[in-house]
């Protein structure tokens, strides 16, 4: 359970840094089966693949649900358009812990796309560290027959539903 809650604290801090609403927007992904492949050095977890079923609706959706958490826990949150295609840079805080991260997003959005990010903690029990993340995700196909948009298939077969997420907020520390 350790493993698969750590898992969705990586999902929330992507949403967080990548998906709110900004100066520019990313992209709306291609509906159907992604499949997402995260690699993390200075972390508990070196690597992880999971699967996420997602439609225009949900994807929308998640940055609309993303942007008020955002705002409450991040001072800084900032995507803009380049030549190969997007760059965030986020100043985000919780539970005492700041994180400073700049992410690269490069590719097309209908089959593949990797985002390419570094971030520096402080605070927390760990105190100050750095780390390195890797997505790649690539476009299946269609959902499988039990998946409806939302849906997120961790290792071991755990689903869970982004849409959920929203429930979260109630957990997190409140700002002072």
């Amino acid at each position: 359970m350790t493993r698969q809650l750590a898992l969705l604290g990586s999902a929330v801090c992507l949403v967080l840094s990548t998906g709110a609403a900004s100066a520019v927007d990313l992209p709306i992904r291609k509906a159907g089966l992604w499949e997402m492949k995260m690699v993390r050095t200075g972390g508990q977890i070196p690597e992880v693949t999971m699967q996420h079923c997602t439609d225009e609706t949900t994807d929308k959706e998640m940055s609309t649900a993303a942007s008020p958490l955002a705002k409450q826990v991040c001072a800084k949150q900032d995507v803009q358009k380049t030549a190969t295609g997007y760059v965030s840079d986020s100043v985000c805080g919780i539970a005492g812990v700041n994180v400073t991260s700049h992410a690269e997003i490069i590719g097309d959005f209908n089959s593949a796309y990797t985002v390419k990010s570094t971030s520096h903690s402080e605070g927390g029990p760990s105190g100050a560290h750095d780390a390195t993340m890797t997505i790649e995700a690539k476009w299946l196909g269609a959902c499988k027959n039990d998946q409806k948009p939302g849906d997120i298939i961790m290792p071991g077969g755990m689903k869970m539903n982004i849409k959920d997420m929203e429930k979260l907020k109630g957990l997190l520390p409140k700002q002072k």
